[in-house]
Parts: structure tokens; sequence; C-alpha cells
């Protein structure tokens, strides 16, 4: 009995501590590091499966920042989606990030492919939705799938380095293509004597500076496997029975 009883108690502790730590994390106001909130899924995941996901969930941030900018930008686009407003037609963008459901007329595409024809001069659907959401379903591809990590969850460093390099020739494309009447095909950064706008320029480079170090950091992770090992045999000693 008096051990249930110490079993919920700690059970009890554990709940509360997990409240508080996810009203600190709320009280930050958006000023300073971005955490989560402690849930219980957490205790499946190491150290560096929380950096992952939350480089994921920042890199899911930029690219709802990067669809909001380019529609504002670009407003013919979103009304090509058929939405009464701008706000909708977010709505609709991130719902198929969530949901990995693509436009309807792209449903056999993938990843690179979705961009490659979201920068068609071709293509006449909503060229924003398509590029922000082959963006997304490529960096969540080089991910296996996935946008949060666990213990069990295994990455591969090259496709992670892959989608940065990725992003970085996206970026370069989206300044640089242009339609049969020699205008852009879609409008991002502005540089004129009366305003400049370098931001999609910054999100760009956010992302592809995230990709790139957790493909490091897995690369740096598998090493650290084998020098672990080497060293637990080197000075291997055996434990107390006793």
């Amino acid at each position: 009995m008096n051990a249930r009883i110490g079993l919920a108690c700690v059970g009890i502790a554990f709940c509360a501590w997990l409240s508080g730590c996810s009203m600190g994390s709320a009280a930050a106001g958006g000023k300073g590091p971005q955490s989560e909130g402690m849930s219980f899924d957490q205790l499946a995941q190491t150290d560096f499966n929380r950096t992952v996901s939350i480089a994921m969930r920042d890199n899911l941030d930029s690219l709802s920042r990067l669809l909001e900018k380019l529609y504002r930008r670009n407003p013919a686009e979103w009304r090509k989606t058929g939405a009464v407003d701008l706000d909708a037609a977010l709505v609709i963008g991130r719902q198929a990030i969530q949901t990995g459901a693509p436009p309807p007329e792209l449903a056999s595409l993938h990843d690179v492919e979705i961009l490659a024809v979201a920068l068609d001069p071709a293509y006449q659907g909503d060229r924003v939705g398509a590029f922000i959401f082959g963006m997304a379903n490529m960096i969540i591809g080089a991910h296996n799938g996935k946008t949060r990590f666990y213990v069990a969850d295994g990455l591969e460093a090259q496709h992670v380095y892959n989608a940065a390099r990725n992003v970085e020739v996206a970026a370069w494309l989206l300044a640089s293509r242009r339609n049969a009447a020699n205008q852009p095909l879609l409008l991002a950064n502005e540089m004129s004597a009366t305003a400049n706008n370098l931001s999609f320029e910054r999100e760009f480079g956010q992302l592809v500076g995230r990709l790139d170090l957790v493909a490091n950091l897995l690369d740096e992770n598998l090493r650290r496997v084998g020098i672990n090992y080497m060293q637990g045999l080197l000075f291997f000693n055996f434990l107390p029975v006793r």
C-alpha cells in the first residue's frame, strides 16, 4: 500500500512538474530561445531527438512565413486557390503541409518534382502554394517523412545535407526564373531606390543553416557512437556484484 501511495505521489509530482515547465515556456512571450513545454512523448526522446524535432518545427515555421510573404507579394497566386481572402488561403496552404496532400493537379508528384513544376513558366496553378508545399515535402522526406523524432528513429546525414542544397537551388531559381515576357515568375526579395526587402533571403538562409547543422550533427553522432564504444573497451571495468 505504501509503495502504491509513493508511486502515486511521484506521478502527481511529475505531472505538476510537466505543467510548470510548460507554463514556463509559454511565459517567454516569443522573446529569446523558443523551446517547447514538457510533454510525455519527450520521455521517448534523446537530447539529439529533441534538437532535430525543434529544428524541424522551426523549418516548418519558416516555410509558413515564406508562404505568407510570397502570397502578399503575389496576390494573384492565392486567388487561384479559390479562397475568399489571404487568411483562408494561408489555412489551405498550411493544412496541405500538415496533411502531406499536394494540390490536386500535382498529386502524382513528390518533393523536388513539385518544386520543378512550381518554377516551370508553363505551370498555371497556384505557384506559391506548390513551391512552398514542394519545399516542405522535400525537407520532411529527407527526414524519413517525420516531423518529430524518437529513440528508435534513424536519419541519413546525406539526405538532410542534400535537402539543404536543394533549398539553396530553390532560392536561386525563385530569384532568377522569368516568364516569356521576361518578368519574374514570383516576386520575392526587393532591392530598389525606394525599398529594400531581403526577408526572403534571411528565411532561406535560416532553413539552410538548420539543415546543415542537423546533417553535421547526424554525422558526428554516428562517429561518437564508434568512439564511445572504443573508449568503453579501453577503460573497461568490471562492475561490483556485492
